[in-house]
């Protein structure tokens, strides 16, 4: 796959909900992860490294609310999407939050993924 079909895949399989299976699909064995600074776990490396990441966050919703991801917007071996989710978590209660997830893709695989969001 190339880096638009990469991009519309994972925008397709996120709005499903299917973000393990998106994870298990699209990523690299050895993806890097890398969340804003202070968060814990800031960097992680290697696909189950990042399937157990994003397993614990869904872990921590009691309920999603709403979520909505924009189209992606490509450039070269990168893309980029909007994110914006209203939920809420079982030990922090309902929280609207909004990042911007940029992502490398190399060989038909997501390669790097980084977040930008306010803490």
């Amino acid at each position: 796959m190339n880096t638009h079909e990469v991009a519309n895949k994972w925008a397709e399989m996120c709005r499903k909900g299917e973000n393990i299976e998106c994870i298990e699909l699209l990523y690299s064995d050895n993806v890097t992860s890398k969340e804003m600074q202070g968060f814990p776990e800031a960097i992680v490396s290697g696909k189950v490294n990042v399937m157990n990441k994003s397993k614990i966050w869904l872990d921590n919703v009691e309920e999603f609310h709403k979520g909505v991801i924009s189209d992606p917007v490509v450039a070269g071996n990168h893309f980029t999407a909007k994110m914006d989710y209203d939920v809420t978590f079982k030990e922090k209660g309902r929280t609207q939050m909004e990042e911007v997830g940029v992502f490398e893709v190399k060989d038909g695989k997501i390669v790097n993924e980084q977040f930008f969001y306010d803490m």
